[in-house]
């Protein structure tokens, strides 16, 4: 499961959970460009449980996409992933200090209350 809600002009929530095919990533990233458009200092807040690794169909419609998903990097200023995986937590966080212009910090999925009041600061 790949979903993207808007639920806030400025946020947009992102819940994966499972496993993710090529169809799957296909039509979460269409309707992420899409609720992205007019997004400016945005913020967004990922969900991430059970995750299986996606198919390798997946990863070629996330590739095939990539220099459409940099130019997001310029619509949102903070992202808040949840996960009950540490190793995820950790890599979101080495992302954070890759990708400039975007602050990512991890939390566990139960603080989702301190992860939002992270992105309203």
């Amino acid at each position: 499961m790949f979903t993207v809600t808007k639920t806030k002009p400025t946020r947009i929530e992102i819940d994966i959970n499972g496993g993710i095919d090529a169809n799957i990533m296909l039509a979460g990233l269409d309707t992420l460009f899409r609720e992205s458009e007019g997004v400016k200092d945005g913020t967004m807040l990922f969900t991430i449980t059970d995750l299986d690794m996606p198919t390798m169909g997946a990863v070629g419609v996330e590739l095939s996409r990539l220099g459409k998903l940099f130019g997001l990097l310029g619509k949102y200023d903070r992202c808040a992933v949840l996960s009950d995986h540490s190793w995820l937590r950790t890599v979101a966080e080495i992302e954070g200090a890759l990708l400039p212009g975007l602050a990512i910090k991890s939390f566990h999925l139960d603080e989702r209350t301190a992860a939002e009041a992270w992105l309203d600061v």
